[in-house]
């Protein structure tokens, strides 16, 4: 049989290609980790593309794209890094929209400790208190907001735990090294309802709105599967996932 290397490398030339287009890097605020991990599985299930998750603060995910970091969307978790990285040339322009409104929430993986209404602040019966570096992760700057409108901020300060991302306060509380941290209420809700412990929605009324937008940053310029899982979140399946975990699609 004849043969034609020059197909054969064209042809492996091509898949690489179309390999590498099939494939999207994403960096994902930590409170929208479970989430988004059953989103992606249904995308690469629906489309037949790859998603490659990162999950961490925003303010870390901030820094690593300005310093070239190849990610191509990012899901943040508030509106203005998404914006601030649009406005500095770091994200594509007109791509920026909000897919989720998160909540926050005290929570305690031992029930009876926090009180529907939040009232175990004043009391201050425990030892420790979780949450996210207010500096780096939107859910910490909402807890410190929180806790400054309760005028707790100075008489609970001894007792904060600070974790990089909401997702390392979570790990505080989940393994015991602070009685309870205020996090995602996406992290401890199924099919909305609280999974375990015991738990105080805070009222949005006590900080600023937890509206979570992504973006399409430079790398993915011109990337269909970057470009399709921006819309894929947009889709009647991905908001009902969210509102699974209490996200306000």
């Amino acid at each position: 049989m004849k043969r034609y290397p020059w197909f054969a490398a064209l042809f492996a030339g091509l898949y690489l290609v179309n390999a590498h287009a099939a494939e999207v890097s994403v960096a994902v605020a930590a409170n929208f980790t479970v989430p988004m991990q059953k989103i992606a599985a249904l995308f690469e299930q629906d489309t037949g593309q790859k998603v490659l998750l990162s999950f961490g603060s925003t303010g870390k995910f901030y820094a690593q794209i300005k310093n070239g970091a190849p990610f191509q969307v990012l899901l943040s978790a508030d509106d203005e890094t998404p914006l601030r990285l649009e406005r500095e040339g770091f994200a594509q322009v007109g791509s920026r929209f909000t897919y989720a409104t998160g909540r926050l929430v005290l929570w305690s993986k031992t029930r009876g400790l926090v009180d529907d209404k939040g009232a175990v602040l004043k009391v201050g019966n425990f030892k420790s208190i979780a949450m996210a570096d207010p500096k780096l992760a939107p859910y910490g700057a909402a807890a410190m907001q929180t806790l400054s409108k309760l005028g707790l901020g100075s008489s609970l300060t001894p007792k904060l735990v600070t974790g990089e991302s909401v997702g390392q306060a979570y790990q505080f509380v989940a393994t015991g090294n602070a009685a309870m941290g205020f996090v995602a209420l996406s992290q401890v809700m199924v099919n909305r309802q609280i999974s375990q412990g015991s738990a105080w929605v805070v009222p949005q009324s006590l900080h600023e709105p937890l509206q979570q937008d992504a973006v399409l940053l430079n790398p993915g310029k011109g990337d269909t599967a970057a470009q399709a899982l921006l819309i894929y979140l947009k889709s009647e399946k991905a908001r009902a996932i969210m509102y699974s975990y209490g996200y306000d699609p």
